[in-house]
């Protein structure tokens, strides 16, 4: 007979996830998933050192992935207030996002949006970081930004 492990959604100021249990196992995810992108460790080391994002806030709706979630932490290493949230739940890897909380400190990383409700007030925490640059798989951030909040649109 198996067991299930029953766990629980966390929410605080620096996201909306799961269970942070899950992050040890990201983590490990996230650091083989780097060993695969010498290119992408190459910039993270520049960045680390020239931080030309630094005050530039940025707002991500992606997949979230073990790729994905390296690239994350790129931008922040150069700089960028990142928040990232995820653009589609079916492909989201929740130790990711846990481990994104946890260990790297990037708010406001969701975790899988199982109703429509929550997927929007996801989006609305990445839309309410004001950001500068936006990366966007599938424009629901975009047009949120133009439609609902173009107060955060410049001129």
């Amino acid at each position: 007979m198996s067991q299930t492990k029953e766990t629980t959604k966390t929410t605080d100021s620096t996201g909306d996830v799961k269970d942070l249990g899950l992050a040890e196992k990201g983590k490990r995810k996230m650091e083989w998933a780097n060993q695969q992108m010498p290119v992408l460790q190459l910039i993270r080391k520049r960045f680390i050192k020239e931080q030309p994002l630094k005050g530039l806030r940025l707002s991500a709706c992606l997949h979230v992935t073990s790729e994905t979630g390296n690239l994350a932490v790129t931008l922040r290493d150069g700089g960028a207030e990142v928040v990232l949230c995820a653009s589609n739940p079916l492909s989201t890897q929740d130790e990711v996002a846990a481990c994104l909380v946890k260990d790297y400190s990037i708010p406001h990383s969701r975790s899988r949006a199982k109703t429509t409700p929550t997927y929007y007030a996801h989006m609305s925490a990445a839309v309410d970081h004001a950001p500068h640059i936006t990366m966007d798989d599938g424009a629901d951030l975009v047009t949120t930004l133009l439609t609902k909040r173009t107060d955060l649109v410049p001129a």
